[in-house]
């Protein structure tokens, strides 16, 4: 019924630090500016982050996209079915979204949701905000939301079994958070449970290893900028790093996410903890980062590794300098 994460709006107090901060660190660009509003895009559509100046912090709504007219309608019919309150979005918010139709509930944890079909596409290229390859995004979306939750068994079943995503994988330590799919990207929604609910973070995908690279330096530069380290993640092998937003949450800003086939995938309990190497988490608290910390120790004497994800044009594969390897490739041909 959905099939990828197509939007999302943000509130801040801070107008002008948001667009500093999604143009020159994440390299957004900025497709139409008012006095309480910014508008970007990060492909051919007419928008995908929607930026409210309206007193408050964190996320104001979030557009998962539906195939056509049916699909939504049967969204709709499902989500009453379960005895949510469903309206009809009136033609001028559709214009504001930039879509055909849409329809707005809200999830069981209070976030404003609304699908809809039909994007506007825009007819003007694609310009970043700085020197970048581009935003990895077509049918898998604009990326991913990690949305933190009071209590994980209130707001699963409702995605999941009503919505019908996916279970990707989840992970119980160093904290309980569950993973879904919507397409073949490994998960576009995540859910943490904290006490608390809330967004946690908002993930962009980039074509090039080098763009996050020049984007960590960027964040280096900026006192309080970094919420999470460099590192690599052990379900969708995603090489990242978090920013610290002007509205209290992060963005993710990754390279390398691996895809899977849906209507085959097994969900797993992931023992190996969130991350490969790397990604020191900031906004732990100090016993669970510990706890983290040594997880990933763990991984490195365990000579934990997975395959780098690669595109055509994304690398050049070397020339063979050490016997050994050259032989243990050849046996795996």
């Amino acid at each position: 019924m959905i099939q990828s994460l197509g939007y999302v709006g943000i509130r801040t107090r801070a107008l002008e630090d948001w667009e500093r901060f999604a143009t020159g660190l994440i390299g957004l660009q900025l497709a139409e500016r008012s006095r309480t509003q910014l508008r970007f895009r990060m492909d051919d559509r007419r928008q995908r982050v929607i930026v409210d100046a309206d007193g408050a912090d964190g996320a104001q709504f979030f557009g998962w996209e539906a195939a056509d007219a049916a699909a939504l309608d049967a969204v709709a019919a499902r989500v009453e079915g379960a005895g949510v309150s469903v309206a009809r979005g009136e033609r001028a918010l559709a214009d504001q979204r930039r879509v055909r139709d849409l329809i707005v509930f809200h999830d069981p944890a209070g976030n404003r949701v609304e699908v809809f079909h039909g994007a506007e596409h825009a007819s003007e290229p694609f310009k970043p905000g700085r020197t970048l390859s581009g935003f990895r995004t077509g049918p898998l979306g604009m990326g991913h939301a990690v949305l933190t939750v009071a209590r994980m068994d209130a707001v699963l079943p409702f995605y999941r079994d009503v919505l019908g995503f996916g279970l990707s994988d989840y992970t119980l330590k160093p904290f309980k958070a569950y993973f879904m799919h919507v397409n073949p990207r490994h998960h576009s929604l995540a859910l943490i449970e904290t006490g608390k609910d809330y967004i946690h973070h908002l993930m962009v995908e980039l074509y090039s290893l080098d763009d996050v690279g020049q984007a960590y330096d960027i964040a280096l530069g900026e006192e309080g900028r970094i919420g999470v380290t460099l590192g690599r993640h052990t379900n969708d092998f995603m090489t990242s790093f978090y920013a610290n937003t002007p509205s209290g949450f992060m963005v993710e800003c990754g390279w390398g996410g691996r895809t899977i086939e849906p209507a085959a995938w097994k969900p797993v309990e992931m023992t190996t903890g969130p991350s490969i190497w790397g990604h020191e988490r900031y906004w732990l608290p100090p016993e669970k980062r510990a706890e983290a910390r040594e997880m990933r120790l763990q991984n490195a004497r365990d000579g934990l590794r997975e395959p780098v994800q690669v595109i055509a044009g994304n690398y050049r594969v070397m020339d063979g300098v050490c016997p050994w390897w050259d032989s243990a490739k050849r046996a795996a041909e």
